[in-house]
């Protein structure tokens, strides 16, 4: 068929022989091989459509495609179309737009070649990138400090995730001993998250506020953090595809004894499927939980896959949308009713109060003995302390 410019495109019924040609992933690496058509001397030297298209265009296309992936396959499947767009689609501009459920990557499909991409895209400003794979490298390769500076890198850019990562890395003193703790650093990066409107670091700046730790103690203004942590934790709600979807819209607008269940529950077998209240139950509204970063969902898979494991004496963050681990023992915090939890954080020890432990909690009074001798961990929170008060 010929265009109104002269050009055509190939026919099918054309064809002398077929090629096959080899397709590069994400890497550079082969991921498999296709069967080309070769065009008859007829049309072989015209031009297709396609390839008239100048390269900026393509890339401002392709751009958009990888800023509105919803899984890494969108934007994968670019790359075994033709030859011109796998080497565009690696484009930096391309790699910099790339949206962050394009890094969701299954724990049980990483591989060099997926860790060269996410290093490719760090590489090329995106900040989401920086992150995940800083999570990746910090935490379950125990590349201490790659992982740290990558999120580090996110963190200037104002990357709020980012931000309240490494001030959970500086009240537990992560990748170190007790001694590198760093409240008023931990304090610092999570106000400056907060202003950024994340919630868990609303939520754990309310409470370093209300209990004095590491900023001097003022009731008030951490009551108020913790009120506006809720609050936009609703509007998040309210703007949700779930909400839009009309999924949760009865539950959450009536109150309801029966409190939604967690969306994750079911990545881990730590985790039984027990319902759960959510925060905003205090203000008699039932809403869903937030849906979990993909890097804290990789920490989640990784981890399971290891029988929720870490290393010999470490375990695991209880509230289950978190999936961090201990580096060293006893260093997180656990209840001090049960002592059958740990929490990396005190918005962490918040949700899962909410979400499930209030409901699990009962007093044991043999675990200081057991664990209590190793003298590096955090102090033991209250699990009474662990409801919020906010209506």
């Amino acid at each position: 068929m010929r265009t109104r410019r002269g050009l055509c495109y190939p026919r099918d019924d054309v064809c002398l022989e077929k090629i096959v040609v080899r397709i590069k992933g994400f890497a550079g690496n082969n991921m498999g091989c296709r069967k080309r058509r070769k065009l008859s001397p007829e049309i072989a030297g015209k031009r297709d459509f396609f390839d008239a298209l100048p390269d900026d265009l393509v890339i401002s296309v392709l751009s958009k495609l990888s800023s509105s992936a919803r899984c890494p396959s969108d934007f994968a499947n670019v790359l075994v179309i033709c030859k011109r767009l796998n080497s565009l689609a690696l484009h930096p501009l391309v790699l910099s737009k790339a949206s962050p459920k394009m890094f969701a990557i299954r724990a049980r499909n990483w591989s060099e070649s997926a860790q060269r991409f996410l290093k490719n895209c760090a590489d090329a400003g995106n900040v989401e990138a920086c992150y995940t794979l800083g999570m990746i490298l910090f935490y379950c390769l125990e590349n201490r400090g790659s992982g740290a500076s990558l999120m580090a890198k996110a963190a200037i850019s104002s990357h709020a995730p980012a931000l309240y990562s490494l001030a959970v890395i500086q009240f537990n003193g992560s990748g170190g001993s007790k001694n590198d703790k760093d409240l008023r650093a931990g304090v610092a990066l999570c106000a400056r998250a907060a202003f950024l409107g994340h919630i868990d670091a609303l939520r754990e700046l309310g409470h370093c506020l209300q209990d004095g730790y590491g900023v001097q103690q003022n009731v008030l203004e951490g009551r108020r953090f913790l009120v506006q942590a809720n609050a936009r934790e609703l509007a998040a709600v309210l703007s949700s595809a779930a909400v839009e979807s009309n999924k949760f819209t009865r539950s959450w607008l009536t109150w309801s004894p029966h409190p939604i269940p967690h969306p994750n529950l079911n990545l881990s077998h730590r985790h039984p499927a027990v319902p759960g209240c959510p925060l905003l139950s205090d203000f008699g509204c039932n809403v869903p939980a937030p849906e979990a970063h993909p890097a804290c969902k990789f920490l989640v898979e990784w981890f399971s896959a290891q029988d929720g494991m870490p290393g010999p004496g470490l375990r695991l963050c209880s509230h289950v949308g978190c999936g961090r681990p201990e580096t060293r023992k006893h260093e997180f915090r656990r209840c001090s009713v049960c002592g059958a939890v740990n929490y990396c954080s005190r918005a962490c020890q918040a949700l899962d109060w909410k979400l499930r432990h209030k409901a699990e909690c009962a007093p044991v009074e043999r675990w200081l003995e057991g664990e209590g001798d190793g003298g590096e961990g955090n102090e033991a929170v209250n699990g009474n302390d662990d409801v919020i008060e906010e209506s």
